[in-house]
Protein backbone atom coordinates (compact mmCIF):
# COMPACT_ATOMS: atom_id res chain seq x y z
CA UNK A 1 0.00 0.00 0.00
CA UNK A 2 2.86 2.31 1.11
CA UNK A 3 4.26 1.35 -2.77
CA UNK A 4 1.17 2.81 -4.03
CA UNK A 5 0.87 6.11 -2.15
CA UNK A 6 4.49 6.70 -3.02
CA UNK A 7 4.28 6.11 -6.89
CA UNK A 8 0.79 8.56 -7.14
CA UNK A 9 2.96 11.24 -5.17
CA UNK A 10 5.89 10.89 -7.30
CA UNK A 11 3.20 10.65 -10.17
CA UNK A 12 1.44 13.43 -9.04
CA UNK A 13 4.83 15.40 -8.88
CA UNK A 14 5.48 14.98 -12.35
CA UNK A 15 2.03 16.01 -13.42
CA UNK A 16 2.12 19.63 -11.70
CA UNK A 17 5.98 20.14 -12.92
CA UNK A 18 4.86 19.36 -16.32
CA UNK A 19 1.40 20.97 -16.49
CA UNK A 20 3.01 23.74 -14.60
CA UNK A 21 6.14 24.47 -17.35
CA UNK A 22 3.20 24.13 -20.10
CA UNK A 23 0.93 26.56 -18.65
CA UNK A 24 3.65 29.48 -18.80
CA UNK A 25 5.35 28.98 -15.44
CA UNK A 26 8.58 31.03 -15.16
CA UNK A 27 11.85 28.59 -15.73
CA UNK A 28 15.29 30.57 -14.89
CA UNK A 29 18.03 29.07 -15.97
CA UNK A 30 20.98 31.51 -14.03
CA UNK A 31 23.86 32.05 -16.64
CA UNK A 32 26.47 34.36 -15.90
CA UNK A 33 26.20 37.06 -18.60
CA UNK A 34 28.88 37.06 -21.23
CA UNK A 35 30.83 40.58 -21.06
CA UNK A 36 29.08 41.63 -24.88
CA UNK A 37 25.72 41.12 -23.18
CA UNK A 38 25.73 43.41 -20.79
CA UNK A 39 23.06 45.86 -20.99
CA UNK A 40 21.08 43.74 -22.53
CA UNK A 41 17.60 42.11 -21.47
CA UNK A 42 16.58 38.71 -23.35
CA UNK A 43 12.44 37.68 -22.81
CA UNK A 44 11.84 34.37 -23.44
CA UNK A 45 7.86 33.18 -24.13
CA UNK A 46 6.29 30.56 -23.74
CA UNK A 47 6.96 29.06 -27.02
CA UNK A 48 10.13 28.75 -26.62
CA UNK A 49 11.25 31.87 -28.83
CA UNK A 50 13.27 34.73 -27.48
CA UNK A 51 13.49 38.69 -28.14
CA UNK A 52 16.44 41.04 -26.78
CA UNK A 53 16.64 44.78 -25.78
CA UNK A 54 19.18 46.58 -25.27
CA UNK A 55 18.24 48.43 -21.36
CA UNK A 56 18.95 51.89 -23.37
CA UNK A 57 15.83 51.17 -25.08
CA UNK A 58 13.39 49.93 -22.05
CA UNK A 59 11.84 52.98 -20.78
CA UNK A 60 9.42 51.11 -18.50
CA UNK A 61 8.40 47.02 -17.45
CA UNK A 62 4.85 46.25 -16.99
CA UNK A 63 2.65 43.55 -15.87
CA UNK A 64 -0.53 42.78 -15.87
CA UNK A 65 -1.28 39.88 -13.26
CA UNK A 66 -4.39 37.69 -12.47
CA UNK A 67 -3.77 38.85 -9.01
CA UNK A 68 -4.31 42.44 -9.79
CA UNK A 69 -7.71 44.21 -9.44
CA UNK A 70 -7.85 46.50 -11.75
CA UNK A 71 -5.74 46.22 -15.24
CA UNK A 72 -2.76 47.68 -16.12
CA UNK A 73 -3.44 50.54 -18.34
CA UNK A 74 -0.20 51.20 -20.26
CA UNK A 75 1.44 53.23 -22.84
CA UNK A 76 0.63 50.27 -25.63
CA UNK A 77 -3.02 51.38 -25.15
CA UNK A 78 -2.24 55.37 -25.96
CA UNK A 79 -0.24 54.84 -28.41
CA UNK A 80 -0.98 55.72 -31.82
CA UNK A 81 -3.78 58.37 -33.60
CA UNK A 82 -6.99 60.08 -32.00
CA UNK A 83 -9.70 61.69 -33.67
CA UNK A 84 -11.29 64.42 -30.34
CA UNK A 85 -13.63 66.91 -29.93
CA UNK A 86 -12.58 70.58 -29.11
CA UNK A 87 -15.35 70.87 -27.46
CA UNK A 88 -17.02 73.49 -29.39
CA UNK A 89 -18.22 70.53 -31.92
CA UNK A 90 -15.16 70.75 -34.45
CA UNK A 91 -12.67 67.20 -34.44
CA UNK A 92 -9.03 67.09 -34.74
CA UNK A 93 -6.16 64.90 -34.32
CA UNK A 94 -3.76 63.97 -31.92
CA UNK A 95 -1.15 61.28 -32.13
CA UNK A 96 1.07 59.71 -29.33
CA UNK A 97 4.44 58.57 -30.07
CA UNK A 98 6.58 55.78 -28.00
CA UNK A 99 9.21 58.35 -27.66
CA UNK A 100 6.88 60.13 -25.32
CA UNK A 101 6.19 62.86 -28.13
CA UNK A 102 2.84 64.45 -28.90
CA UNK A 103 1.30 65.95 -32.05
CA UNK A 104 -2.24 67.80 -32.46
CA UNK A 105 -3.83 69.11 -35.80
CA UNK A 106 -5.46 72.35 -34.32
CA UNK A 107 -3.97 75.27 -32.57
CA UNK A 108 -0.02 75.55 -32.08
CA UNK A 109 1.64 72.38 -33.64
CA UNK A 110 4.69 72.64 -31.84
CA UNK A 111 3.65 69.60 -29.91
CA UNK A 112 3.74 68.51 -27.13
CA UNK A 113 5.27 65.24 -24.04
CA UNK A 114 2.86 63.04 -22.69
CA UNK A 115 2.87 60.10 -20.21
CA UNK A 116 0.79 57.51 -18.32
CA UNK A 117 -0.96 58.62 -15.22
CA UNK A 118 -3.18 56.82 -12.96
CA UNK A 119 -4.41 55.19 -16.13
CA UNK A 120 -5.01 58.31 -18.85
CA UNK A 121 -2.72 59.37 -21.20
CA UNK A 122 -1.60 62.78 -19.96
CA UNK A 123 -0.43 65.67 -22.82
CA UNK A 124 1.38 68.70 -22.26
CA UNK A 125 1.44 70.66 -25.18
CA UNK A 126 4.38 73.14 -25.75
CA UNK A 127 1.37 76.11 -26.30
CA UNK A 128 0.22 75.59 -22.40
CA UNK A 129 -3.04 73.56 -22.81
CA UNK A 130 -2.95 70.07 -21.40
CA UNK A 131 -5.17 67.55 -22.03
CA UNK A 132 -6.17 64.09 -20.63
CA UNK A 133 -7.39 60.69 -22.73
CA UNK A 134 -9.01 58.56 -20.18
CA UNK A 135 -11.45 55.68 -20.49
CA UNK A 136 -14.98 56.67 -19.40
CA UNK A 137 -16.89 53.66 -19.30
CA UNK A 138 -16.61 51.55 -22.50
CA UNK A 139 -15.45 54.63 -24.67
CA UNK A 140 -12.51 57.36 -24.21
CA UNK A 141 -12.98 60.76 -23.71
CA UNK A 142 -10.76 63.72 -24.33
CA UNK A 143 -10.77 66.40 -21.53
CA UNK A 144 -8.96 70.02 -21.89
CA UNK A 145 -6.99 72.17 -19.32
CA UNK A 146 -6.38 75.91 -20.50
CA UNK A 147 -2.98 77.15 -19.61
CA UNK A 148 -2.35 77.64 -16.06
CA UNK A 149 -4.26 75.27 -15.61
CA UNK A 150 -3.50 71.71 -14.32
CA UNK A 151 -4.87 68.37 -14.12
CA UNK A 152 -6.24 68.22 -10.77
CA UNK A 153 -8.90 71.45 -11.96
CA UNK A 154 -12.15 70.80 -13.58
CA UNK A 155 -11.44 70.95 -17.41
CA UNK A 156 -12.37 73.55 -19.97
CA UNK A 157 -14.42 70.84 -21.99
CA UNK A 158 -14.71 67.34 -22.46
CA UNK A 159 -15.13 65.47 -25.88
CA UNK A 160 -15.11 61.99 -27.30
CA UNK A 161 -12.13 60.42 -28.12
CA UNK A 162 -11.55 57.42 -30.45
CA UNK A 163 -8.26 55.77 -31.47
CA UNK A 164 -7.93 54.70 -35.00
CA UNK A 165 -7.00 51.30 -36.05
CA UNK A 166 -3.42 50.10 -36.38
CA UNK A 167 -2.97 50.01 -40.00
CA UNK A 168 -2.13 46.25 -41.39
Amino acid sequence: MRNRWKIAAALGAFALATGALGTGAVQLNAKPAAQDDSGIMAMVLNNGKQRSFGLADVARIEFNTAASPTPVLGRARFLGEWTVGDGAGGKFMITLKSDGSAHKTMGDRRGGTWTVVNGEARITWDDGWHDAIRKAGSKYEKAAYSPGHSFSDEPDNVADAVKHPEPN
